[in-house]
């Protein structure tokens, strides 16, 4: 998906001339040609990732339109009180791009990890908060993203990322993307974990489980009116994401589910309220959280046959 992002916003910016983009000694290997490209609009801050966004939310006070990028725990997390107070209080025109989304950096442990991003930029107010699946969506939240007035958290994965959509969806931030329909089971998903979701709709409708499949590119603004469908049409409806189960797609869902007094047979699959101290790639630690395509289908199954 970095590639994918990178692509899109050095083509965007041979047409802005108001693109900046700011990084805290990191982004090789994926910003060089932005870089060689634009050497005057590039700034590589160094580890100093308070001064980074002070220095993003001066360049949108001057007319810029800063990118702000760095893996997650980096881009907002050890700066959050700056996003809070000089990007999100004063609503300016920032986005930032946190890269490593999940367990994405699973050898360099629970420091690297990134589980409770959703939660943490969905409760500022002001932002919007961006989760594509695949490089396609990762390109297309890019042109919306800077497309949108006011501060943005683009959540991406690193690479290898595989292609879901074999044609280019129709694309808006807050409305999510369906996949195909079911009658039983509905499956609720976002960001990295579209290719594995999609894998469990597979296996769930080859043995007779009459499953679909909504793709949440945007956390928020949430899409309340596909849930409410989803919620008409399933008697089963399941969040997969790679985050917290607390805080994320899974929160958000079930909020809306309560406050419209829902019959539907709701599940939360994520992370649970612990931090993975396993150290391996991400495919381990999903197999430690359970995160599998094996794992989340025998849940899913055994759920629907114990009804």
């Amino acid at each position: 998906m970095r590639t994918a992002f990178a692509d899109t916003l050095t083509e965007i910016a041979k047409k802005r001339e108001d693109l900046f983009v700011i990084t805290n000694d990191l982004g090789y290997s994926v910003l060089e040609p932005f870089i060689e490209k634009f050497p005057n609009k590039y700034l590589n801050i160094g580890i100093a990732e308070q001064n980074m966004v002070g220095v993003a939310a001066g360049l949108a006070l001057s007319g810029f339109t800063p990118v702000i990028f760095s893996i997650i725990p980096f881009a907002i997390m050890r700066c959050f009180e700056q996003v809070r107070d000089d990007i999100c209080y004063h609503n300016l025109n920032i986005k930032i791009v946190g890269v490593g989304s999940g367990l994405a950096y699973g050898s360099l442990g629970p420091t690297h990890h990134s589980i409770e991003d959703i939660a943490l930029m969905r409760a500022l107010p002001n932002m919007t908060v961006i989760c594509p699946g695949d490089p396609i969506e990762a390109a297309l939240a890019t042109e919306a993203m800077l497309d949108h007035t006011g501060p943005v958290y683009l959540r991406i994965h690193k690479k290898g990322d595989p292609v879901v959509h074999t044609t280019k969806p129709k694309y808006s931030i807050g409305r999510a993307i369906s996949l195909f329909r079911g009658k039983t089971v509905g499956i609720l998903t976002t960001g990295n974990m579209l290719p594995t979701s999609l894998a469990v709709a597979k296996k769930l409708n080859d043995i007779g489980i009459s499953t679909g499949l909504i793709q949440f590119h945007t956390i928020k603004p949430l899409d309340v009116l596909a849930i409410k469908r989803a919620a008409e049409t399933y008697s089963f409806l399941f969040t997969v994401e790679e985050h917290s189960v607390i805080g994320g797609l899974g929160s958000a869902v079930s909020e809306v589910l309560a406050e419209n007094n829902t019959d539907v047979i709701f599940n939360r699959i994520g992370i649970e309220d612990r931090f993975t101290k396993e150290v391996g790639s991400q495919e381990y630690l999903r197999l430690v959280n359970k995160l599998s395509v094996e794992d989340i289908y025998r849940r899913i199954k055994t759920s629907v046959n114990n009804l």
